[in-house]
């Protein structure tokens, strides 16, 4: 297990910047009159060096207006119009280029004339939205469940205070830590979505990257010492850092927006896809550690310390560069 964990954290550690939370992206199409679609085309300020998505819309929507850029601190916004004719865009297909490279994803906005409002989000799995005349709630629960699997998996900095408690834990003393880790995170989501709750984003992302490098420390005692709170309350912990986790998994849901009308289905949906993700994540650590558990020796500090000082040592560069964009 030890093992596991520290081969997938040595392969992160060249590039920390991946650990951040890339902000998906927003494509909203808005249906104007004689056939003219206003677009504006959302991306986040933070983006993969050399990397540059480009919507793509249905063939027949021809040039209309030139864009016209306009950069936040966060974000950067473009906007122009294009003629597609008098017909609407049902059936048609909008795709995103060079999502898998960008490890992100988009929501895909169509607002009809008559009111309509349907949404897809795009991802490398699934890079094409052919629009539909209706929202359809199965579409809404699928897109968001993606939505939250793709998140997970992507958040190397989640996965790695998950990993590490099961690293330090183990057995069935995991099962109530991680539970208190879920419902910590699932509740603070919940209400950074639905706005009840307003956090700025970057200082939540220091504090999770600390909450990691604490685990790390306390993985690198394992027993030595006098026993810390982690050790004596590993629940009480969990959940705490949870609360931390969660308004960051809250962070990209945000940017992303909930549809009017489905907003407990897709919230539940992506807090689901969360879930999934994460189960997925331990049970094949735990089939791998279960397949390699004879090749490796118990007892040995070594086993201990390494995945530790990994762990940490991820953590703390992503420390410093989080708190470095606080002062950029």
């Amino acid at each position: 297990m030890r093992l596991l964990v520290l081969l997938a954290l040595l392969q992160a550690l060249p590039a920390p910047v991946a650990a951040h939370p890339l902000e998906p992206s927003l494509l909203e199409v808005r249906e104007g009159g004689g056939g003219r679609m206003d677009v504006a085309w959302t991306t986040p300020a933070r983006r993969v060096p050399g990397v540059v998505m480009r919507p793509i819309l249905p063939q027949r929507c021809g040039a209309g207006t030139p864009a016209e850029v306009s950069e936040e601190p966060e974000r950067i916004v473009t906007r122009w119009t294009v003629e597609c004719g008098p017909e609407d865009l049902v059936g048609q297909r909008v795709t995103v280029t060079d999502l898998a490279e960008a490890r992100s994803e988009v929501l895909v906005r169509i607002v009809f004339r008559d009111g309509r409002l349907v949404q897809g989000v795009l991802t490398a799995d699934v890079p094409e939205l052919t629009v539909p005349a209706r929202p359809r709630s199965l579409d809404v629960a699928s897109a968001y469940l993606r939505l939250g699997v793709h998140h997970i998996l992507a958040g190397l900095d989640h996965l790695a205070f998950v990993l590490g408690l099961l690293l330090l834990l183990g057995g069935r003393s995991f099962l109530p830590a991680i539970t208190a880790f879920t419902l910590g995170h699932s509740a603070t989501l919940s209400l950074a979505v639905l706005d009840l709750v307003r956090v700025p984003q970057r200082p939540i992302e220091v504090l999770i990257a600390a909450s990691v490098f604490v685990l790390a420390i306390e993985l690198a005692r394992d027993g030595e010492g006098p026993r810390s709170l982690l050790a004596r309350r590993p629940w009480l912990m969990a959940c705490g850092f949870g609360l931390l986790h969660g308004f960051g998994f809250a962070g990209a849901l945000a940017d992303v927006g909930l549809p009017a009308g489905d907003i407990p289905l897709a919230l539940g949906s992506f807090n689901l896809g969360i879930e999934l993700g994460q189960i997925a994540v331990v049970l094949s650590a735990l089939a791998v550690a279960g397949a390699l558990g004879g090749l490796v020796a118990d007892g040995r500090r070594w086993q201990r310390v390494i995945p530790a000082y990994a762990i940490g040592s991820a953590a703390f560069c992503w420390m410093l560069e989080r708190a470095a964009t606080l002062l950029g």
